[in-house]
């Protein structure tokens, strides 16, 4: 699948798969931006993507920023819709207890692409009934 893309500047980085099986593009900051600890970050990208219809684009974190210098994104996992165009900004999250610098170029979180049902909600008195019922958290004993 082939995904337009729009460098919004010359700061701008395309994103990039480290290995040809990579599910995820590595996503790359445009600035310099110091993340307080406990605190979120806008970090810019200076990227806009063409997402074809049926399909959105996944935010999610990189494994080695998330685990060697405590920066995940804030959402956990953000959404980009197919009909956005703006610029791709990554809210990052400091889960550690010192300041993270990200630095210039310094790849950021993954963007996965990924195909979705489009859904229609119709409100009912009453639902099917199953053997778990309305059992939440832990009630399957596993």
């Amino acid at each position: 699948m082939k995904i337009k893309i729009k460098k919004l500047s010359e700061k701008a980085t395309i994103p990039t798969c480290g290995s040809p099986c990579s599910a995820g593009a590595d996503l790359y900051s445009c600035e310099e931006v110091m993340i307080m600890p406990g605190r979120t970050t806008m970090v810019k990208t200076d990227i806009a993507v063409e997402i074809p219809e049926g399909y959105f684009g996944g935010i999610f974190a990189r494994s080695g920023l998330a685990t060697k210098a405590g920066l995940r994104p804030a959402n956990c996992v953000g959404v980009i819709d197919s009909d956005y165009r703006g610029e791709i900004i990554v809210a990052l999250y400091n889960d550690s207890g010192h300041m993270r610098m990200v630095e210039k170029g310094e790849r950021i979180a993954q963007l996965v692409i990924m195909p979705y049902l489009s859904t229609e909600f119709e409100e009912v008195e009453e639902l099917s009934e199953t053997q778990r019922q309305a059992g939440g958290f832990g009630s399957t004993g596993k």
